[in-house]
């Protein structure tokens, strides 16, 4: 299976990124995966919240490609417990999916043909967190599903 994590705009903070590469090295073992980052458009003088929104969107739906099994990360999305996020996964794979793609938006969200475009609607907490802390939540839990599925100690139940 293929995997990648389409983001909005760059990661700042060096803690985040040091986190997500040790969390990328981890997970070569398992699947191919991949960050694919999208420019942030936040600073375009004049553009409205919705215009930024609608143009992130657009860039979006070109990074996303017709065998991808679009997943968005949205706040109203299915929760779940990290076990079931890993059946999820094994459940993707015994369908035959090759090639899921998770998407994060930017700080004003996706536009509806993000939504329209999209398979499934994944949200890792009720809580509201910056964008770029949700990338190493996510690639976290990504790699706790696999080590679940191998049967590894990572994960304590």
């Amino acid at each position: 299976m293929n995997i990648k994590l389409i983001v909005v705009g760059k990661t700042d903070e060096k803690y985040l990124q040091e986190g997500i590469a040790g969390y990328l090295s981890r997970l070569k073992h398992y699947v191919n995966f991949e960050i694919v980052v999208i420019p942030a458009l936040k600073e375009q003088k004049g553009a409205s919240p919705e215009e930024i929104k609608m143009r992130e969107s657009a860039l979006i739906l070109k990074q996303i490609e017709k065998v991808d099994r679009a997943v968005l990360l949205d706040e109203h999305g299915k929760q779940s417990t990290s076990v079931e996020f890993s059946q999820y996964l094994q459940k993707q794979m015994n369908a035959g999916i090759r090639n899921l793609a998770f998407v994060i938006g930017g700080a004003f969200g996706f536009a509806p043909c993000v939504y329209e475009a999209s398979h499934d609607k994944v949200s890792l907490s009720k809580m509201t967190f910056n964008h770029q802390m949700v990338r190493l939540f996510f690639v976290e839990q990504l790699y706790r599903a696999f080590s679940i599925l191998n049967h590894e100690p990572y994960h304590n139940e």
